[in-house]
């Protein structure tokens, strides 16, 4: 792997470029003076904005004739790829034929984050906020940082941070056991829920992989877990939470003029009257995470006083899109029963007296088929759910899910449309109150219609 290393090196071939991972990646190549290419399935946004304005090579047909020929010398050229690339892919397989070794990604972000001063971020859900909320605070400071996101930043406009600082921050993801490769200096574990059970098994093999990750922090480094959570192997450093005892943690929460404002206690840190620039009181919690890894890397509690109320959010994470007296969008990136509860209780805090519909796409036929129970019973926190079909994104369907099983268990009122009767359905149905567009799959292309109807 430290081929990369190699001064030989001049390409970078990516394949499934447009991976908000494989994207961060593909710019930081690009940005370190590297000749950068890669197929990905269907073009979007990111891919369209990193081939028309970041220059590099990027093409949509599976078919080994698009490989650029310079791409293609085994001497000069490192080819990079992403597990949800199916093995069977034509340009995977020329690779191969040439001659070529090919790298996972976390491979790739495990030789980084040994080059320098890792800050790692894991869990089923919370860690690409955590994750960018704490290289936000860095990049603030006198610190800084480089980053590895796993969602754009609405500060940075990008996946990719920058920086002049031996600390980088990782987004430390477990799907495909990929955060393994990393070796982390201070890192946050923020949840251990049942999920990607297609590559686990069992909940009991989700929780090895994170005991594994654990141990993975270097001999004198932090490790922080969210309060609840057990690991029985790995040294743990201090738990957090908010109006808890955990060791950090957030007190005197209360919303002054539509903001949370909080207390830090810490390690033997106190700082008072926090204010947090996102809505939710999930994110206070984020940011009690954020705050603790920030502090552990020298940030002065003053310039997190000064950064947090700044701190603009990831895209797709709780943002706001469209937001008036009587109607406000809220596009999120929720996609395990969890998350969809973590959100909608913090919508129904925020918001009290307003109604609340929610626009779920369920992800991979085998999350729905194993928590469609549990999604049901999460969705059931709004006032009415209206449900896509599902995106299967890497998986073949599963004989009976479909959304309807979801549908069937909800214990108030839905419904199922297709994408083309979504925009028409919420014009027709949907008057004031809260709209939420929730899923991983392709409903974001979705976002710009809808709040441009919402405005109206």
């Amino acid at each position: 792997m430290e081929k990369i290393m190699d001064e030989s090196i001049k390409n970078v071939y990516f394949l499934g470029i447009g991976g908000i991972g494989m994207s961060a990646l593909a710019r930081y190549f690009k940005a370190g003076g590297y000749r950068v290419a890669g197929y990905d399935r269907t073009p979007s946004a990111l891919t369209e904005k990193m081939r028309q304005e970041e220059g590099m090579i990027i093409g949509y047909r599976d078919d080994e004739a698009d490989i650029p020929e310079e791409f293609r010398d085994v001497q000069t050229t490192l080819v990079v790829y992403t597990p949800a690339v199916p093995s069977d892919n034509c340009q995977m397989t020329c690779f191969r034929n040439i001659g070529f070794e090919l790298h996972k990604r976390a491979e790739v972000l495990g030789m980084i984050s040994r080059k320098g001063r890792a800050v790692c971020v894991a869990g089923t859900h919370g860690k690409t906020t955590v994750s960018t909320m704490t290289a936000f605070l860095l990049h603030r400071s006198h610190v800084g940082c480089c980053a590895f996101l796993g969602g754009i930043s609405v500060n940075f406009g990008s996946n990719l941070l920058l920086g002049d600082s031996p600390y980088v921050v990782i987004e430390a993801d477990e799907f495909d056991r990929s955060f393994l490769h990393l070796t982390p200096e201070l890192a946050v574990i923020t949840s251990m829920d049942e999920d990607h059970l297609d590559i686990y098994g069992d909940k009991a093999r989700l929780a090895e992989a994170f005991e594994a990750f654990a141990q993975r922090v270097v001999p004198g480094g932090r490790l922080f877990l969210k309060q609840g959570l057990e690991l029985r192997q790995a040294h743990v450093t201090a738990s957090y939470g908010v109006e808890t005892d955990a060791e950090c943690r957030a007190e005197n929460l209360r919303i002054e003029q539509g903001r949370y404002v909080f207390d830090y206690h810490g390690r033997d840190v106190f700082i008072r009257d926090l204010v947090l620039g996102i809505p939710g009181k999930l994110n206070v919690e984020n940011a009690v995470a954020a705050i603790t890894l920030a502090l552990e890397a020298g940030v002065c509690p003053e310039e997190i006083r000064e950064a947090l109320p700044e701190f603009r959010g990831v895209v797709r994470r709780f943002h706001i899109h469209a937001r008036g007296e009587r109607r406000i969008y809220i596009d999120d990136y929720a996609h395990h029963p969890r998350e969809i509860e973590a959100t909608l209780r913090s919508v129904r805090e925020m918001w009290k007296d307003m109604p609340v519909t929610v626009v779920f796409q369920p992800h991979l036929f085998s999350r729905t088929q194993d928590f469609y129970r549990d999604f049901a019973r999460s969705l059931s926190l709004a006032d009415r759910v209206i449900l896509l079909d599902i995106y299967p994104a890497r998986e073949l369907p599963i004989p009976g899910v479909t959304s309807e099983i979801i549908l069937k268990e909800l214990t108030v009122p839905g419904t199922i449309k297709s994408k083309e009767e979504l925009l028409p359905c919420l014009k027709a149905e949907v008057a004031d109150g809260i709209l939420i567009t929730m899923g991983a799959g392709d409903i974001d292309r979705l976002v710009g219609d809808i709040t441009d109807m919402w405005k109206e």
